[in-house]
């Protein structure tokens, strides 16, 4: 066995990245273990078709929360921004178009063409969620406590967080605790009536959720997005040169705090012994001792198979088992010889400029909703909720000149199909997503050079996530702050000592913030301290 390690990080995904450096910082020397060749996990930026490159799982920055920007000196290590002042743009079934854009008035005047009383309640929409955001933004930073006996630390952080809460008046305190558990399609109706616009905003309550706008608790996942990112349909900027080159900051970041990262190692096994870590042993049958393991895996891919149960309670084993995180989304990346043309666009100066965002194929609650009915009895949705962009507009490192990629997140696309399998309907699911776009842009097959098509099982065999679901597991009411990944267990430690998590399982666990992995290390650091 090599020489004993401080603390061995397993996978490079994001989150792992952002512990390393935390960890580093704090005096470790943390070692990362990269199963794949490059570092980032599902934020990273891969050739699919000779001479074009694409973010080829998240296609959408987070966005990083501004804390760990700031700490890790991303921009130093090569991050650029690039950011349109077009948020959105949707195209409606009767041929109009609908363009949000990042200033509120530029969107309120797109949408009084639809209603003019919606465009003066986008703006009541925008404070309000503003201000939700805000709160929600505190629990970003906070572990969750421990329920049955919080310390006073808990207290205390508690204690602010209340304040904050009431610092709203009655009114508002009563509205965002009414707003928590509700579905999303009543929130957005108490807002608008063009369903053009309650459908853009809702779909940011259900994005790779298994979630349709009238379930339970959508108005929540909603809200927790609005912590990174207060905006009312989400966040639209990717870095120059795509996913992948935030995480290259980020890993170079890391390295120079002090860690190491090893890619194209293979972690089989966690090693314990009389209920501790000893450390880790490699698919190549290397074996390396360690004072703690961390894992930026998935919860369920850690403690049911890369540690052995039977070090585990029975209990957590049983609840573990039934922790959800099977996806319900697929990806399709798109080479394309030129930008399609989307009929709503056709009578605009600049449409370019409107396909800047990203571009939302969804025109109503209802249509999100029967998306959703077909992966509840499984199978994928025949016309399906689409998240689109086309980042060479702004960013043309990724194609040759003239050239274009095409990034298409859909849902839904459930992990496990009732009478088929996806061997079989991965060609069916990529004709279904060019049908849905050629509604909308007929000229779009036509622009194709090629096509990569990933199901919720290549997620899981080829990015290592588990059932599919880019979050590590279902973001719903239970599975969220104290109960993610469980009730008892949501402060990155495990029954196994010095055992940790650090990924999206944990909380707050949405998206590319990085929050899971700057929260677990300082608890990791106290631990070991």
């Amino acid at each position: 066995m090599a020489a004993k390690r401080d603390i061995i990080i397993l996978g490079g995904g994001h989150n792992a990245l952002v512990a390393a450096f935390y960890l580093a910082k704090k005096g470790h020397k943390p070692l990362v273990l990269e199963r794949r060749s490059i570092v980032g996990g599902a934020a990273v930026t891969e050739e699919f078709h000779p001479g074009f490159k694409c973010s080829t799982v998240a296609h959408a920055g987070g966005p990083p929360l501004a804390t760990i920007v700031k700490d890790m000196q991303l921009a130093r290590h090569g991050l650029e921004k690039l950011e349109s002042p077009v948020r959105v743009f949707a195209p409606a079934p009767d041929g109009r178009a609908l363009v949000l854009h990042t200033d509120p008035s530029a969107s309120a005047r797109q949408i009084d063409n639809f209603s003019k009383k919606d465009g003066a309640k986008y703006f009541e929409l925008s404070k309000e969620i503003a201000r939700a955001g805000a709160i929600a933004s505190e629990l970003l930073d906070l572990t969750p406590p421990v329920i049955e006996k919080p310390s006073n630390e808990d207290l205390w952080k508690l204690l602010k967080l209340g304040r904050k809460v009431r610092g709203l008046g009655k009114k508002e305190m009563m509205q965002l605790i009414r707003w928590g558990p509700m579905a999303v399609a009543d929130f957005v109706a108490e807002f608008f009536e063009t369903d053009l616009l309650r459908a853009v905003v809702a779909a940011r309550g259900i994005f790779g959720a298994s979630l349709g706008p009238w379930s339970a608790g959508s108005t929540a996942l909603l809200l927790l997005r609005a912590a990174a990112d207060p905006h009312p349909v989400g966040n639209s900027a990717y870095p120059r040169g795509g996913m992948g080159a935030l995480t290259a900051a980020m890993a170079a970041a890391a390295k120079e705090a002090g860690a190491e990262i090893r890619t194209s190692a293979e972690v089989a096994q966690i090693l314990v012994t009389h209920g501790a870590v000893t450390g880790v042993a490699l698919a190549n049958g290397e074996e390396m001792s360690a004072r703690a393991v961390v894992s930026g895996a998935d919860p369920r891919r850690t403690l049911l198979g890369l540690l052995d149960p039977v070090h585990l309670p029975p209990s957590f084993v049983v609840k573990m088992l039934n922790f959800r995180s099977n996806g319900v989304a697929a990806k399709i990346n798109v080479a394309l010889d030129g930008l399609p043309t989307f009929t709503a666009l056709r009578q605009t100066s600049d449409g370019t400029a409107a396909l800047a965002g990203r571009i939302h194929i969804g025109p109503g609650i209802d249509y999100l909703e029967h998306a959703f009915d077909d992966s509840k009895y499984g199978e994928f949705s025949r016309a399906p909720f689409l998240d689109i962009s086309i980042p060479t507009i702004l960013d043309n490192s990724l194609a040759p000149a003239g050239k274009h990629v095409m990034s298409i997140y859909m849902q839904f696309a459930p992990y496990k199909l009732k009478s088929s399998d996806w061997s079989q309907q991965r060609d069916a699911l990529r004709d279904t997503v060019i049908k849905t776009v050629v509604e909308y842009a007929p000229d779009f097959p036509a622009k194709i050079l090629a096509l990569q098509t990933l199901t919720p099982q290549d997620l899981e065999a080829t990015y290592g996530l588990t059932g599919g679901h880019p979050f590590h597991g279902e973001l719903a009411l239970d599975q969220i702050f104290t109960m993610r990944p469980l009730l008892g267990w949501a402060r990155y430690a495990t029954p196994v000592k010095n055992l940790y998590l650090c990924g999206n399982g944990t909380h707050p666990g949405n998206g590319v913030t990085g929050a899971s992995g700057h929260n677990a290390a300082r608890e990791i650091a106290k631990h070991l301290r």
